[in-house]
């Protein structure tokens, strides 16, 4: 038997983030999805995390996953055999990036959930991709099952969030760092301080003429490099 996998999908999101990769790294390896929508904070969301997974496992995290990943790495790093930090960043939440939080949580608890979801669209993926109306109800479905509720309980853990950086020279195992190059949201800049603060065990992706979404936007090219990140 091959290493547990363990995933942790973006805010808004569920397993259907992972989706495509799904038929590739499933045979013959235990999977786990996070659940990561019922806790207000990071340290709940991953005590609820390694409450139920295996003893040991790589670990893949995409935008809040990651941030959720490198929880995990604080809590219980023993625990990790890999990590793979897709389209994430290592900084912390502050007063200016939690403005727009705020609003989107205020428009949320007013009812208006459907409009939060079509504002987030506009930023989610690459231009080129905004009118692809399949993945566009992808990402609404995904959002729908996640619901208003969930929605804002994952904005409050996220608007909580430490800074991950001092925290990236002591991440030994083999670490990808993926990124869409049109990723606006957690840009590549993002990613590069990443892969720089790990060193030598992180390797940097980077996706051309891909978003935010990289495992929606570029499956094959996400897949291959989890395949290979896996070995």
């Amino acid at each position: 038997m091959t290493e547990p996998l363990v995933l942790i999908p973006g805010l808004g999101c569920d397993a259907s983030l992972y989706g495509p990769q799904w038929p590739a790294l499933a045979p013959g390896r235990p999977i786990m999805v996070a659940q990561h929508d019922r806790d207000e904070s990071l340290p709940a969301l991953v005590a609820r995390l390694l409450a139920s997974a295996p003893e040991r496992f790589a670990l893949c995290g995409l935008s809040m996953g990651g941030y959720a990943a490198f929880e995990v790495l604080r809590q219980a790093p023993q625990r990790v055999t890999r990590l793979a930090l897709l389209d994430t960043s290592a900084k912390p939440a502050t007063p200016e990036s939690n403005v727009p939080r705020e609003q989107m949580i205020a428009l949320a608890e007013k009812g208006a959930y459907d409009n939060v979801t079509t504002l987030l669209w506009q930023r989610l993926v690459a231009p080129a991709r905004l009118t692809d109306e399949p993945l566009r109800l992808l990402v609404r479905a995904m959002a729908e099952r996640i619901g208003a509720d969930g929605f804002v309980r994952q904005q409050r853990a996220i608007m909580g969030r430490p800074d991950s950086r001092p925290g990236l020279a002591a991440i030994t195992v083999p670490t990808l760092v993926l990124v869409g190059e049109e990723d606006v949201i957690t840009p590549p800049a993002e990613a590069q301080d990443i892969a720089a603060g790990i060193g030598s065990h992180a390797r940097l992706v980077t996706v051309p003429g891909c978003g935010h979404l990289s495992t929606l936007e570029a499956p094959e090219t996400v897949t291959a490099e989890l395949l290979a990140w896996l070995g």
